[in-house]
């Protein structure tokens, strides 16, 4: 399972997604990444196989920014992720599912992504699906983690791949 999934079509509206983000001209921002440290759609589905530990931020019913990890999986250029409903994150998305995310490789990468998470319950469509990508990930059904596993699938409207030394990085 440690293969790039995205298609040419999902890699090209990454690559869109990616170019409208750095569009915004934060001028802080692109001081920061500049175009050499810009990475492409093609470098991150590379770069981001398998799983990766995401960062991802919620907020309270009181506009209080909460943060937690969990094991992130980027899918047909999207971030894909799992917990038990009675979390405290899963309540807070399924509330006000506008969330970020982020992935930081110590010094060497950074990915960011900002949007809305689909909550996808046992009932959705999307469920079996995923649960067999992580059943064959991790060698057992999410749903025998906890009484009642949902996963959700991040729509970003904004995402950021930075890197060190982007050149460095493999296109697929």
């Amino acid at each position: 399972m440690g293969r790039m999934q995205e298609t040419p079509e999902e890699l090209d509206a990454l690559q869109a997604l990616l170019d409208q983000s750095i569009a915004t001209r934060n001028r802080h921002l692109l001081g920061i990444v500049r175009p050499e440290r810009r990475l492409s759609a093609s470098q991150i589905a590379t770069e981001l196989t398998g799983m990766k530990v995401l960062v991802v931020a919620t907020v309270t019913a009181a506009g209080e920014p909460r943060t937690s990890c969990l094991d992130g999986h980027f899918m047909h250029g999207a971030w894909v992720f799992s917990t038990d409903a009675s979390a405290v994150k899963a309540r807070h998305i399924k509330a006000r599912p506008a969330v970020s995310a982020t992935h930081v490789d110590g010094e060497r990468l950074a990915v960011f992504a900002h949007g809305n998470a689909e909550y996808i319950d046992q009932d959705s469509p999307d469920f079996a699906p995923l649960d067999a990508y992580f059943t064959g990930y991790y060698g057992s059904s999410p749903t025998t983690w906890g009484p009642n596993v949902v996963f959700f699938r991040l729509h970003a409207t904004w995402m950021l791949g930075y890197a060190a030394d982007a050149e460095s990085f493999p296109q697929a």
